[in-house]
């Protein structure tokens, strides 16, 4: 696992890509970043706001250049956004610089864990579930085109997913 310097999270909202990346980063002794953190670091917005003044094209060039300089960055695991893979120029950053974890959640689960979450942009508008359902279609063949690895969320602690994580990487 040491070889390990760059590992980039991908995967649906509620997947758990930001507390099991900090767990995962802590047992693999790495530093941990998010690509949604720093666009709000970046912008001193969150990205409820990005979304509404600029819309979700203006996010995701946000986003793409966060990526581009993020993936880059050696010693650290990458939280990404969950939209992140739709487009081409960061599947090619994420696949070619480091070791891609997909962080899978059936549709059920991403809906039980995003209920409540008022800072999705895309979740405000319409039947969380039938969206979900959506994003899901288009983006679960992206995820995979570019993982390496593939481990399933549901049902398990972000902790438990991170030790997993160890466990089948060594």
């Amino acid at each position: 696992m040491s070889v390990l310097q760059r590992v980039f999270l991908v995967g649906p909202m509620g997947a758990g890509k930001s507390t099991i990346g900090k767990y995962l980063a802590q047992h693999l002794k790495l530093g941990f970043a998010d690509t949604d953190t720093e666009i709000e670091a970046r912008t001193g917005a969150d990205i409820p706001w990005i979304f509404d003044v600029e819309g979700e094209e203006g996010f995701r060039d946000r986003e793409q250049q966060v990526v581009e300089e993020m993936t880059l960055w050696d010693n650290m695991v990458l939280a990404t956004g969950g939209g992140v893979v739709q487009r081409a120029e960061n599947r090619r950053a994420l696949g070619s610089r480091g070791f891609v974890i997909y962080l899978h959640a059936t549709i059920e689960e991403q809906v039980r864990r995003t209920r409540k979450d008022r800072r999705r942009p895309l979740l405000q508008k319409g039947n969380p579930e039938e969206v979900l359902r959506q994003l899901m279609a288009v983006r679960d063949p992206l995820y995979r085109e570019i993982a390496d690895h593939v481990i399933d969320t549901d049902g398990c602690s972000p902790r438990t997913v991170a030790q997993r994580l160890v466990q089948e990487l060594q």
